[in-house]
């Protein structure tokens, strides 16, 4: 199971999601890189837990969310990844990351942390960290992104394929998970 997540669209270098795309000025969306471990970041993937907890409790994979989905702040940081984190109207309501996927070539990424909070969604937050994970994953000299999300998260897996992926076989951890759906996207390296 993993995060929900958005479309492809450029982002302004202030943060504000592109006009290109779709996403433009969502209603004061800003995305900002920021410290995985610092307390925004942290209070935005505790609540991603609690919600992937709530959605997948019955089908017993639930489990230690924080434990098995452990990422390293080196993983998520320049020159290797990024974190995200999307405001609205100031408030922080989203997050998403990116992190070296070597087990699936040098110039692969996969997108980690995509979550938007209930009360954000449905007004472009996704699209914009998505937009603006693409646009990291470029700079940063990546090629294609891979990304795991789960079958109880269809608002996920719509924006999704509405942005451009395509499902590919489970990999890794997920190989064996019939909750799990996996996508990949190539995106245009400098």
């Amino acid at each position: 199971m993993s995060r929900p997540a958005g479309r492809t669209t450029g982002a302004a270098p202030d943060g504000r999601a592109g006009a290109r795309g779709g996403a433009g000025a969502q209603g004061g969306v800003v995305v900002r890189v920021e410290r995985y471990d610092g307390p925004t970041a942290q209070s935005l993937v505790a609540a991603m837990v609690v919600d992937i907890e709530e959605r997948y409790a019955a089908d017993g994979e639930a489990g230690d969310a924080e434990g098995e989905w452990a990422l390293g702040v080196d993983q998520v940081s320049p020159p290797r990844g990024v974190f995200l984190v999307a405001y609205h109207d100031g408030r922080p309501v989203g997050c998403g990351a990116l992190r070296p996927l070597p087990a699936a070539g040098a110039h692969v990424a996969e997108i980690k942390r995509m979550y938007t909070s209930p009360s954000a969604r449905r007004r472009g937050v996704g699209r914009a960290v998505l937009a603006r994970l693409e646009s990291e994953a470029v700079g940063l000299g990546y090629r294609r992104l891979h990304l795991e999300t789960g079958l109880r998260q269809p608002e996920a897996i719509a924006l999704y394929e509405a942005s451009g992926y395509h499902r590919i076989p489970n990999y890794g951890m997920y190989a064996a998970s019939e909750l799990s759906a996996c996508y990949g996207k190539d995106v245009n390296a400098r």
